[in-house]
């Protein structure tokens, strides 16, 4: 049994990471997007101002993916020191698109991203062109990658258990590459580093125009990062509820909790826009809804219920039963791997397996523990409900708040007013870290909220960590903590004085003027 103080440690440490290594990407991703706008511009209109934003923000770009790279390498290695049985268990699957990502993805990006600094003056127009799209194609199918095995986390298709080997194995890929989840995960994610970098494109181009710079650069810029932060706002909300329908087919607790909805209602369900949690209780002592909507984004429909905590976790209280006569099964196959009845027994029941193995907590004699420690193993299921509610409900607050900055930043680029309201460019100036605060809680939701698992119903969080001491743990945990906190102030330094000398001293002269501001 590993000490639980390990396995918090070890959460802890990949939490930390994790949220560090995102405070790069989404920005990579927008960043990357934006430029190839910015640049097909300039191949269309050949005007030079248009090249020297690609070069400008491309400098930010780089600067902020070295950083992406520099973080996301070292967390990847986590799984082989901290988290090595749940390697060894799912590698098999887990693996493959970490794989695929590195072979196909990251080379592609870096390939291009060193092309697209010195190409310039080598290659033409279109070949340049191209290199920026590739690579913004890189950094998408990087993310694309990721998001697949994350994805399986949430919900395990296309693999077995085999009794053999003791491990998860791929039965089918193609269920593992277009698992729903994954997808729905891919493109609210991407959108939301879209809405990332046209932040901070609009941020650092009001910060120009209050300070009296850039004039003819800055507007241009702000017209893109309107337009393009319109879109990818919208597109984060509207595919935020195909998450939410995708949670409502496979990971039915954890949209409960994040609802805070103890019992199940009457089909359409309604959502809890504010709520006063007695989770000890298991009941709110308050809550104000709005009438059906939570029914008709779980189900796209009026007539189907959404369960309750309540229900749901009587229901895995008998897949932790089911699981016992899958964990006896299989403890029989073992020692006989040609016994056919506990090959039936194991068939039939091996979806419980995994809720089987919550007893541990409380037992090492599986097949002999109480009801008592199966109820208890039952309301481990349930991840804490009160930080899920809030902070969904602030991220989506988040995002009605981008969709009407963009839109009103859009609206203030066709009146050709975006130079006469210094309190627009000012909310512009501040909102700069939302997109960032508005993705850290969004991944917050989504891995908090797969608690206790480390595989959604297949292998608990706990089993799943090394056996290490709570010395290493600390060792390591300073140093991860040490080494970002590092990487994170040369970034800001590097940005800062980028932004701060801006673009006329970055390239020698003031950006190319045009006569019209309609170019």
């Amino acid at each position: 049994m590993i000490d639980i103080d390990v396995v918090s440690l070890a959460r802890l440490q990949f939490a930390a990471t994790a949220l560090y290594h995102f405070l790069f990407v989404p920005l990579t991703l927008g960043l990357s997007v934006i430029l190839g706008i910015m640049e097909s511009v300039y191949f269309i209109t050949k005007r030079p101002i248009w090249r020297d934003m690609t070069k400008f923000w491309g400098v930010l770009f780089g600067i902020n993916f070295a950083m992406g790279v520099a973080t996301g390498l070292t967390m990847e290695f986590q799984f082989g020191t901290n988290w090595a049985y749940y390697s060894h268990y799912v590698g098999d699957i887990f693996g493959a698109p970490l794989a695929i990502e590195g072979l196909m993805a990251f080379f592609l990006e870096a390939t291009f991203v060193g092309i697209f600094f010195f190409g310039w003056d080598r290659l033409s127009r279109g070949a340049h062109l191209f290199v920026t799209w590739m690579v913004a194609l890189g950094s998408n199918l990087s993310a694309l990658w990721i998001l697949i095995a994350n994805g399986w986390m949430q919900h395990p298709v296309g693999a077995r258990f085999n009794f053999e080997s003791m491990r998860m194995e791929v039965s089918s890929f193609y269920d593992v590459l277009f698992n729903p989840t994954a997808q729905a995960k891919f493109v609210h994610t991407i959108s939301a580093g879209y809405v990332t970098g046209s932040m901070f494109v609009l941020a650092i181009s009001a910060f120009f125009l209050l300070s009296g710079r850039n004039r003819d650069f800055a507007k241009r810029s702000i017209t893109i990062a309107a337009a393009f932060g319109l879109c990818s706002s919208l597109s984060v909300v509207v595919l935020g509820d195909e998450s939410g329908y995708t949670a409502a087919e496979s990971q039915k607790m954890k949209l409960a909790a994040i609802e805070g909805m103890w019992d199940t209602e009457p089909a359409p369900a309604g959502f809890n826009v504010v709520a006063i949690t007695d989770q000890q209780n298991h009941k709110n002592l308050f809550e104000a809804k709005v009438p059906w909507l939570l029914g008709l984004i779980a189900t796209r429909s009026a007539s189907e219920s959404v369960p309750g905590i309540n229900d749901l976790v009587a229901k895995n209280a008998q897949n932790i039963r089911d699981g016992m006569k899958a964990y006896t099964a299989l403890q029989i196959l073992r020692k006989d791997g040609t016994n056919v009845e506990a090959k039936e027994i194991l068939k039939q029941y091996e979806y419980g397996l995994g809720y089987a193995l919550l007893l541990t907590k409380y037992t090492q004699d599986i097949p002999a523990a109480t009801d008592d420690m199966i109820t208890k193993a039952a309301w481990d299921t349930v991840p804490d409900v009160v930080p899920l509610f809030w902070t969904f409900r602030l991220m989506v607050a988040l995002g009605f708040f981008f969709i009407g900055l963009f839109a009103f930043a859009f609206w203030m680029v066709v009146q050709k007013r975006v130079e006469t309201s210094r309190r627009f460019l000012l909310v512009a100036l501040f909102s700069l870290p939302l997109p960032w605060i508005s993705s850290e809680l969004g991944w917050f939701v989504a891995e908090y909220g797969r608690q206790p698992w480390c595989i959604d119903g297949i292998l608990p969080t706990r089993l799943g960590a090394s056996s290490l001491t709570t010395g290493d743990m600390w060792l390591s945990l300073g140093g991860f903590l040490i080494l970002y906190s590092t990487l994170l102030v040369v970034e800001l330094y590097l940005m800062v004085r980028t932004i701060r000398k801006g673009p006329e001293d970055y390239f020698g002269h003031h950006p190319a003027p045009v006569l019209s501001s309609a170019n």
